[in-house]
């Protein structure tokens, strides 16, 4: 019986311990469809992520995503080293002033 007993514990721990798949959104900064890729693909590199989708028209990051191999901060500082600002993280100057120029998002620059 207490091998039972532990068995069963065990089993509900591994269950509880599994992986889930999650989606979340959150905003990064960027202005056309060359951001586009260097954010999906930035993104998409971040070990865990199934899927990630930028939407231009409001900056919008569909993020899905494995929750034991990753987490939105980890994908956020993946697309703040490519240069694009996003949730609390503002991308280093000197990587985002490397973007070109229809890129820029920050202060006055146009937006394409």
């Amino acid at each position: 019986m207490k091998k039972i007993i532990l068995m069963a514990a065990a089993l509900m721990m591994m269950g509880a311990a599994e992986a889930k798949t999650v989606k979340t959104t959150f905003v990064v900064k960027g202005n056309c469809d060359m951001c586009q890729k260097r954010i999906e693909n930035a993104a998409k590199a971040v070990n865990g992520v199934t899927s990630a989708r930028w939407n231009k028209k409001d900056g919008q990051l569909s993020l899905v995503y494995d929750n034991k191999k990753t987490s939105p901060e980890k994908v956020q500082k993946a697309l703040v080293a490519v240069g694009h600002d996003c949730g609390k993280f503002k991308a280093d100057q000197k990587v985002y002033d490397k973007l070109p120029g229809c890129c820029k998002y920050r202060d006055n620059a146009k937006k394409h």
